[in-house]
């Protein structure tokens, strides 16, 4: 019960860290702040999390990570798309 609480907490905490960003950047339109290497880092991150996840049968590994990839591509199309406005 105790390791099924730690890992809904991990869930939360990591895909909710990126909201107030992706928020920020909606609202502003303004991303010149944010590294572009950085946000492919946790692309691949995340993405290698959900692999190893899926290899070893953890779903909250892979279930929290498919989100946090998602965050992070959301970012990066951000960046992309925010970058001349």
């Amino acid at each position: 019960m105790l390791i099924n609480i730690l890992g809904l907490i991990a869930a939360v905490t990591s895909v909710t860290g990126f909201l107030p960003q992706i928020i920020k950047n909606y609202q502003t339109r303004s991303v010149e702040d944010l590294s572009f290497l950085m946000l492919l880092n946790f692309v691949l991150c995340s993405g290698a999390w959900v692999a190893y996840g899926v290899l070893v049968g953890a779903l909250a590994v892979w279930g929290t990570n498919i989100l946090c990839l998602v965050a992070s591509l959301l970012l990066c199309w951000q960046k992309v798309m925010y970058k001349n406005v």
